[in-house]
């Protein structure tokens, strides 16, 4: 094993996910936006 594949082997890809810091209001922000967004939709469609 090289010294290069021994760093890889150990280094590991940040894929994002839950365990990457930032701003969770935006998150929240965003989630709910879209779930009222969605539900006018549905509402001016007559889906509902």
């Amino acid at each position: 094993m090289t010294a290069t594949s021994a760093t890889a082997a150990r280094v590991r890809a940040r894929t994002g996910g839950p365990k990457d810091d930032g701003p969770k209001i935006v998150e929240h922000v965003t989630g709910w936006t879209l779930v009222a967004v969605l539900a006018m939709l549905v509402t001016q469609l007559g889906l509902l």
